[in-house]
């Protein structure tokens, strides 16, 4: 089963505030939910991971 993730999840992983994510989904390079459940959008695991690591990436150079 593939690994989801809601915004609890990535603020954790990311370091940073909830609402900071909410800042970041909004963002057009953020990956698009895979879902809209009744209690908040969820993400593959693997999409946020790799978005994370080519925004790591880019603020590097």
């Amino acid at each position: 089963m593939e690994e989801v993730v809601a915004a609890a999840e990535i603020a954790d992983y990311l370091g940073v505030s909830r609402q900071r994510v909410a800042r970041l989904t909004r963002r057009p390079d953020f990956p698009e939910p895979i879902a809209h459940l009744s209690v908040g959008r969820i993400w593959r695991a693997s999409d946020v991971r790799g978005w994370a690591a080519r925004r790591a990436s880019h603020d590097e150079m």
